[in-house]
């Protein structure tokens, strides 16, 4: 018998249907995957049955029995691991795995801290996490913020399924793996888990079941042992994909765009690398090696400590991201959804809002001019929204960066850093991001720094790659040397 199981469930917003007629049976001490394009439906599904939606039409049942979202959230019955970093940044790492306090074990408003910061070390251990109860939650590395929203939920212990919405993407190889060792523990422990993921070769290291959605619709639902991947993509896609496809630019120029000289600052130290007209140039390396550290610093995020830069054979300025944008460098957040969207805009302003001197005069933003920029982006990038006046935050992954990327060009960039641009994006708009960065090179002339954890997805793009370690770097590949063993071997720190 399904200890929880979904009948029919309907959803509609505005001009779209979300999720039509959808079932969903989950059994006991079972990983169940759920897999789909962004946009598929998936989000929608675990918001109605974690109670921050209401569905149109449908039934719920727990144990058998009828029952509802709203049961379900109130009874702690799911625990749940969004995609985006929720935490309270400004508090302890321990109030952030508490919050609300009373499930610290205190039902009064006065509790005390030190018992609830001993509490929460059994949960920081069983993750293996490096930080301390006491730490600010904004202060620990990226990575440690993912797991402990994984922490978070496993505080709920009266929890009979978990769901964690692509709980990887932050995560080196051996977090992962640490977090799969601790799913499969609670398998066994009888838990049910529901794990979301584009990362199809993680949906069959851990798997037991899949449900495939594609518009909104059930399209396929299996045992992991009875498909393979090309099953799912064709299931998720309506299509094959040729995943030995080259994305890599042909024929970039010899002109130097970017020259960067012995730069140091936070986590990461002397750091010397040039950037062509025309090509893209991967950084490899493990979360934590100093590549985004680099990136930001020339972008004016970070100060730095030493060293020059050159673009377009100028002095660059650093500690200004207004006079990098305005002299050609965009630089392209990991956290899209923190650092890249304003999420309660709609599409046409979060174009404009970078783009005042091309749809305003004299401070004044010229409607006309603010429409035509919109629908521009929107039809070149083939952006999918009902309307430029749809919220961004209503869009799907993959569409949102397509807004950014499309934005960033309309200040005629001379270099554009990506990072991590495909996290959280599934394997189909994965590829017309591809195809987007490649076109952006040879088309536009564009020089592109790739920042990714995806070795294939640095492989099939990159004409050079830099790899780094603990902040420096540690070897250098032209195209014709790149090999997937060496570039493994070279972000761990061992020598080729």
């Amino acid at each position: 018998m399904a200890i929880l199981e979904a009948r029919g469930i309907t959803k509609k917003f505005p001009g779209v249907v979300a999720l039509n007629d959808v079932d969903l049976s989950l059994k006991q001490g079972t990983i169940h995957c759920i897999v789909g394009e962004n946009g598929a439906g998936k989000s929608t599904l675990v918001k109605i049955l974690t109670g921050l939606q209401q569905a149109d039409a449908g039934t719920l049942f727990i144990d058998g029995h009828e029952g509802n979202a709203h049961y379900l959230h109130s009874s702690e019955c799911i625990a749940y691991v969004p995609q985006e970093l929720n935490l309270f940044p400004f508090m302890t790492v321990a109030e952030n795995i508490f919050i609300p306090f009373s499930r610290s074990g205190k039902s009064s408003i006065f509790f005390d801290e030190k018992e609830m910061e001993e509490n929460a070390k059994k949960y920081l251990k069983r993750l293996n996490m490096t930080v301390d109860p006491c730490d600010i939650a904004q202060n620990i590395p990226i990575s440690e913020q993912q797991l402990l929203q994984v922490a978070r939920a496993l505080s709920r212990e009266k929890f009979k399924v978990i769901i964690l919405d692509e709980p990887t993407t932050s995560l080196t190889k051996t977090e992962t793996e640490r977090l799969f060792s601790i799913l499969n523990v609670l398998r066994e422990e009888g838990k049910t888990i529901v794990f979301i993921s584009h990362k199809l070769d993680e949906v069959f290291s851990i798997g037991d079941y899949v449900t495939v959605l594609r518009n909104g619709e059930l399209v396929g639902e299996s045992d992991l042992k009875s498909v393979d991947q090309n099953w799912i993509i064709q299931k998720m896609t309506g299509k094959e994909i040729d995943f030995t496809k080259n994305y890599k630019p042909q024929n970039p120029s010899n002109e130097v765009l970017l020259k960067v000289e012995n730069l140091s600052g936070h986590m990461f130290e002397d750091i010397s690398f040039e950037v062509r007209r025309g090509e893209i140039v991967g950084f490899a390396g493990l979360v934590g090696a100093g590549r985004s550290e680099v990136m930001q610093t020339l972008f004016g995020y970070l100060r730095k400590k030493q060293g020059e830069a050159y673009f377009n054979n100028n002095p660059w300025k650093f500690g200004n991201t207004s006079s990098s944008i305005a002299n050609g460098l965009i630089y392209l957040t990991e956290e899209r959804k923190t650092h890249g969207i304003l999420p309660f805009l709609n599409v046409r302003e979060n174009i404009g809002i970078q783009l005042k001197h091309k749809i305003s005069k004299r401070g004044v933003v010229l409607q006309k001019r603010d429409r035509a920029v919109a629908n521009r982006v929107i039809s070149t990038y083939s952006v999918k929204t009902h309307s430029p006046e749809t919220k961004i935050v209503n869009l799907s992954g993959g569409n949102q960066q397509k807004v950014l990327i499309g934005r960033a060009m309309e200040s005629s960039p001379k270099v554009i850093i990506f990072d991590e641009p495909t996290k959280g994006i599934d394997v189909n708009t994965k590829e017309e991001i591809y195809r987007l960065m490649k076109e952006l090179a040879e088309k536009e002339g564009v020089g592109i720094i790739l920042i990714s954890s995806e070795l294939e997805e640095l492989l099939r793009c990159s004409n050079r790659i830099i790899t780094m370690y603990e902040g420096k770097v540690n070897a250098r590949y032209e195209e014709h040397q790149i090999s997937q063993n060496q570039i493994l071997r070279s972000i761990i720190g061992v020598s080729n």
